[in-house]
Parts: C-alpha cells; sequence; structure tokens
C-alpha cells in the first residue's frame, strides 16, 4: 500500500455534516446568493433503466436523486444547484458509450456519473478519456484499479471486488471450509470474483476446486448444479440480474437438506425479498454485504438519515411498498460518489467544464473519508494513484429470514498493491 498524502483537502471531507446543518437553517433563495453562476452543475447519470441491470439502476436512480435533493437543500455545489441528466444505457457497452458521449456533446454536463455493470464501464470508459469528461463509476469491479482504464475514470465511492473477496477469504477458510465450489456470472465482473477469490483462497491454504461460470442471461439453473463436486465443503455464489430469485430457489430445490456451506454475495439477492418462498433454505448462511440491508442493533445516526432521504425502512424496503426491496449493498454508492464530487469542486474551486481537469486533480488529493452522513456505508480511504476507494466490508448470516452482520472487516483488511498510477498520465 502506498503510504498515504497528507493534505488539507481532507478538511473539506470532515467539514461536510458542519455545513449541512449551518446551510439547511437558510431560506432556499439565500442557499445559492454567493455563486459566481445561477447555472446548474449538470451531472450525467448513466442509468441501467432497462436490461439485466434494471433493478439496480431502479434503486441507484432513487439514491441519486435523493442525494442531489439532499445536497441542494445545503446550498448545492460552490453555491450552485445540481440537476440531474439521466439516460437508459440498457446495461449494454456500446449504449454506454453513446451516452457517455451524449452527456458530453450534447447535454453540456459536467460529469458523467453512476454506472454499476462492469462491461459498460469498460465499453463507456475509453469515449470518456477521450471526450476529457470525469467520469465516476459505482461499479465494484477491478477495471478501475487494476489500470485498464483512464484517468477521467474514478471509483471513489464504493470499494471493488478485488479488496472485497481478499477480505472475505480468511473467514470462509475459517469458519465454513477449505475446499469451494464457484458459481459465478460470465462476464467482467464474475471474472474478477473467480480470479481474485481463488487467489485468496489459496493465500489462505484453501483450494477453489470448481468454477462454474453462468451466462448473465440466463433464466434457468438447475443444468449446472450436477456438475458441482461432492467434495466440496463451501459453494460460493454470486448472480446478477432479474433472475437472481430463480437461481437462488433452484439452489435450494436442487440440494433439499444435504446442501454444503454456502456463502453467498448479496448480488444473488438484491432487490429480492428474503422470506419469499422458496427460500427457507438460506436460513443459516451467509452473505457478503457492501452495506447491511437490514438495520442493524448497533445503526448509526448516518444510516438512520440515509434511509430516511432515500425512502428505505428498517428491513431495506421502500417505505411505500414493503415489498419493493432495495439494492441497499450497492446503492449507497450512489449518495457518496455525489458527496466526493461535491467535496472535489469545492476543493477545486469548480466553476465550468475549464475546471475539469482540476476535478481530477481535487479528487486525487483526497485521503480520509470518515464515517458521517456523506459516508453511511462507513469509513473509507482513497488511493489517489489508482483511482480506488477501501473500506469495511461485512459478512452476514441469514437468520430468521433477516440478515444479521457477524463479522466486519477492517479497512486494512481489503489493501493490495497499487497496480497503477493514473496521476502519471496527461490530463
Amino acid at each position: 500500500m502506498t503510504e498515504l498524502k497528507k493534505t488539507n483537502r481532507r478538511g473539506v471531507l470532515k467539514g461536510l455534516a458542519a455545513g449541512t446543518a449551518a446551510a439547511a437553517t437558510l431560506p432556499l433563495w439565500a442557499r445559492y446568493t454567493h455563486a459566481q453562476s445561477a447555472a446548474p452543475i449538470k451531472i450525467g447519470f448513466q442509468q441501467h433503466r432497462t436490461g439485466i441491470g434494471a433493478a439496480y439502476g431502479r434503486w441507484y436512480g432513487r439514491t441519486t436523486e435523493a442525494a442531489a435533493a439532499f445536497i441542494n437543500a445545503q446550498g448545492g455545489i460552490n453555491g450552485r444547484p445540481i440537476e440531474i441528466v439521466a439516460e437508459d444505457d440498457g446495461t449494454d457497452p456500446k449504449r454506454g458509450a453513446e451516452v457517455v458521449e451524449k452527456f458530453a456533446t450534447q447535454h453540456n454536463c459536467d460529469i458523467a456519473f453512476g454506472t454499476l455493470f462492469s462491461h459498460v464501464v469498460i465499453g463507456s470508459a475509453p469515449r470518456a478519456g477521450e471526450l476529457k469528461i470525469p467520469y465516476f463509476v459505482v461499479s465494484e469491479g477491478h477495471h478501475v484499479a487494476s489500470g485498464g482504464l483512464n484517468r477521467y475514470t474514478l471509483q471513489p465511492g464504493i470499494t471493488d471486488v478485488k479488496s472485497q473477496v481478499q477480505a472475505m477469504a480468511p473467514y470462509v477458510n475459517a469458519n465454513l471450509g477449505k475446499k469451494v465450489t464457484m458459481i459465478y456470472p460470465d462476464f467482467a465482473f464474475g471474472h474478477d470474483h473467480r480470479d481474485f477469490f481463488t487467489a485468496a483462497m489459496a493465500a489462505q491454504g484453501g483450494e477453489v476446486i470448481s468454477q462454474i461460470a453462468i451466462p448473465p442471461s440466463e433464466t434457468s439453473f438447475t443444468k449446472y448444479f450436477p456438475k458441482i463436486p461432492r467434495e466440496t465443503e463451501v459453494l460460493y455464489h454470486v448472480m446478477v440480474g432479474p433472475a437472481v430469485l430463480t437461481f437462488v430457489k433452484e439452489l435450494g430445490e436442487f440440494f433439499g437438506p444435504s446442501a454444503p456451506a454456502i456463502f453467498g454475495f448479496i448480488d444473488s439477492l438484491e432487490a429480492v425479498d428474503i422470506a419469499s418462498p422458496g427460500l427457507e433454505f438460506l436460513d443459516g448462511t451467509y452473505f457478503w454485504e457492501g452495506n447491511p440491508r437490514y438495520a442493524q442493533a448497533d445503526q448509526s445516526d448516518a444510516d438512520k438519515l440515509f434511509r430516511e432521504k432515500v425512502g428505505v425502512d428498517a428491513n431495506g424496503a421502500s417505505v411505500s411498498d414493503p415489498a419493493d426491496v432495495s439494492t441497499y449493498a450497492h446503492m449507497f454508492g450512489c449518495w457518496e460518489t455525489l458527496h466526493v464530487v461535491k467535496a472535489g469542486m469545492e476543493a477545486a474551486g469548480y466553476a465550468g467544464p475549464g475546471d475539469r481537469a482540476a476535478l481530477i486533480e481535487a479528487v486525487e488529493a483526497m485521503t480520509d473519508m470518515p464515517e458521517g452522513i456523506a459516508h453511511p456505508q462507513g469509513a473509507k480511504i482513497f488511493i489517489g494513484k489508482t483511482h480506488q476507494v477501501f473500506g469495511h466490508q461485512y459478512i452476514s448470516q441469514v437468520q430468521g429470514g433477516k440478515l444479521a452482520r457477524v463479522h466486519s472487516t477492517s479497512i486494512e483488511d481489503t489493501f493490495y498493491p497499487d497496480e497503477v498510477d493514473y496521476t502519471t498520465q496527461p490530463l
């Protein structure tokens, strides 16, 4: 891990909570009177409204709108309101690149933001770099920190798969078993899990004995389960898309009461009610969560306020519809990334597209991100060289139809050596 830089810009982040309280006492017109321009800061939101990412896109959208409203209520960014300009990318790489270009050339957006699915990020980031528009992704893929993208692409609001699985492997190896079969989607996100968890288990003395890749568009999964070796001690699953409920139900039907230990990434159950009929077999199994869906006994004030602003209840469902379950383990990244953008723009004195390079440099200078309303998921450390943030990870167990957190990692558990230095690339 590189030595963290000391910078006075971290004070911008630490001052967000105090500034929030003070600005909220002002009438709305007064919050923008000191801005050099009354024009809004336009944030192009690349949204998975359709395609396999639609469930995530819906909740990423709600979280983004809530974050914008919250920031605007405190006076916006440099005294200017945020305007969210949303475009559907269809969860498709080609359309993703077209959307980024539209943000830059038609909508005149200041930045592009929000992308989740890794193949869309990989397809879109090169165009963002060519257009020199900052591209803030909320994706988890290792593609940013690997050095595979460019200086205009950053991931400051959510951790990546490599850090997540590295932090999870010791718990799995020590508590669940040493011989693992993995089931994962057959695209970049799944390949990150395959490669990095296999290496992480080997480092702990365990072994991944089988890797089963499934097309992300698959709608039935029973034909894959006979490939699971009998000697499997732990079944590791991470699936995405509209068929995840079918996946977990068919998994339970296949194993019945004789299942091995099961460790899943909550992606396999995002936007799905754990109490759904047919999921009873999940009781006692384990999940990684980026942010615990159910409010825990030690719930922070920041988490309470975040749930309130986004419209999510203590069970992680919409306050207006208990059947509308959120993607709580991921969507916090939109809230946190917009707060990073706010802090970066204010540190850079951002006034318009001519200051995009200064914005990139201001974010690269960030390090400590303390837990609070700007970062309700927990404290984080940002590495400017790699454009990647590192933070706490959580393991939860299904207990009585709910997820109870049983293990929290340290931030240090997620560190790995830098693989790139984007700051050496020209802007």
